[in-house]
């Protein structure tokens, strides 16, 4: 090879290399370059949001999802939450659930509140593929190594029902789906709308889906960080920072007559790193029913609203290895209060980035549901 011809070869070379950088930016650009509250110049709360607003700001996190769009009649798909990068059942974390409403199908549930710890990744899925999700849980955990003698595995597993958009009688989700999720799982910014878990969602009769935020505590309180993620599918009258925005743009539970609009679902994932038990993570999960609470939300007869809690902080995780007692430094109950309104404020923007993000979207039977008019949410805003 001559010099010519060797220089030439590194100058293409160089070029495949570029152009494939900017191609992963400009695919990183559109997947994230989602309307989000913020971006439209609304901002609710006083406290300061993470770095990327999201669950993800919790160090270690990371969020996964599988979206399922196929023909005109599946809309579904699966997000998965890692709390860390260890092994959780071998390093298990304190957890608590909290049911606002009852009306679900959330597996794992009594495990929790007897032991007070998670002890593997978080799914959300579709009402009828829960089982689903438990099994990929279960496979998870068995092929991880270190679990060679593993003979129980406690899978938490929440759900909404997408069966106004998707054939949720076909159960379309597969083990391989959620496996994939797990898989896909990263740090960073989280997409949002209509993807995983939320492809199929409905809120406030506009369409919903995954939403996510968080909320950083001021030094002097600790610096810690409160992160939700919301699987959002349920109704009400929708509210932005107090303003009757579904009233006034005419879509409103109970508007004509005794209709279920207000029926689906809400799952809502509050996890952060500050050093509390079992019994202040439940006390911060019944915070979250306010954030829902603030958006409008009413948790009607036919809605399964549950929130899922823990801490990863790794002072108060639960090694299987540890002795028979052990001594550890909590948060005392008077330094929990900045930690609800943490939560308060990061659930109530994550459901509202959950329908800013959300697009319109056809489904089964060629049912349509439509996103926010956003353009008209800003005008209601900015006059009130």
């Amino acid at each position: 090879m001559t010099k010519f011809q060797f220089f030439r070869a590194r100058v293409d070379l160089s070029l495949v290399v570029f152009t494939f950088l900017i191609f992963t930016l400009l695919y990183d650009s559109e997947l994230y370059a989602q309307d989000r509250l913020r971006d439209h110049g609304i901002e609710l709360g006083v406290l300061n949001t993470g770095h990327f607003n999201a669950i993800t700001d919790v160090k270690g996190l990371k969020v996964g999802h599988t979206t399922l769009i196929k023909g005109n009649d599946i809309r579904t798909g699966v997000t998965a939450i890692i709390p860390h990068d260890g092994n959780m059942y071998q390093e298990k974390v304190p957890a608590a659930i909290y049911v606002g409403n009852g009306y679900g199908k959330l597996a794992g549930i009594s495990q929790v509140k007897e032991l007070g710890n998670i002890e593997a990744p978080i799914i959300l899925t579709n009402t009828l593929n829960v089982a689903t999700g438990m099994n990929a849980i279960i496979t998870h955990t068995l092929d991880k190594e270190g679990n060679e003698n593993v003979r129980s595995v406690n899978a938490v597993v929440g759900e909404t029902n997408d069966g106004y958009l998707n054939d949720i009688r076909g159960r379309h989700v597969t083990e391989d789906d959620v496996l994939e999720a797990l898989k896909n799982a990263k740090n960073g910014p989280v997409q949002e709308g209509n993807v995983g878990a939320g492809t199929g969602t409905i809120c406030f009769g506009w369409k919903g889906g995954i939403g996510t935020s968080s909320r950083v505590l001021p030094k002097s309180l600790g610096g810690y960080t409160v992160g939700v993620l919301v699987q959002s599918n349920f109704g009400g009258v929708l509210q932005i920072g107090g303003i009757p925005v579904g009233e006034k743009l005419n879509q409103y539970y109970l508007k004509d007559e005794m209709d279920a609009q207000a029926d689906g679902s809400c799952m809502i994932v509050v996890i952060t790193d500050a050093p509390i038990d079992a019994r202040n993570i439940e006390r911060m999960a019944k915070r979250a029913m306010m954030g829902l609470a603030r958006t409008g939300g009413i948790a009607s007869n036919g809605s399964g609203d549950y929130v899922i809690a823990l801490s990863t902080s790794e002072k108060v995780r639960i090694t299987n290895s540890e002795p028979q007692s052990r001594k550890i430094e909590l948060l005392k109950n008077n330094a929990m209060s900045p930690l609800f309104m943490a939560t308060i404020e990061a659930t109530e923007e994550a459901i509202l980035n959950s329908l800013f993000a959300a697009k319109t979207m056809e489904g089964r039977d060629g049912h349509v549901i439509k996103e926010l008019p956003i353009n008209d949410v800003k005008n209601i805003i900015h006059k009130n």
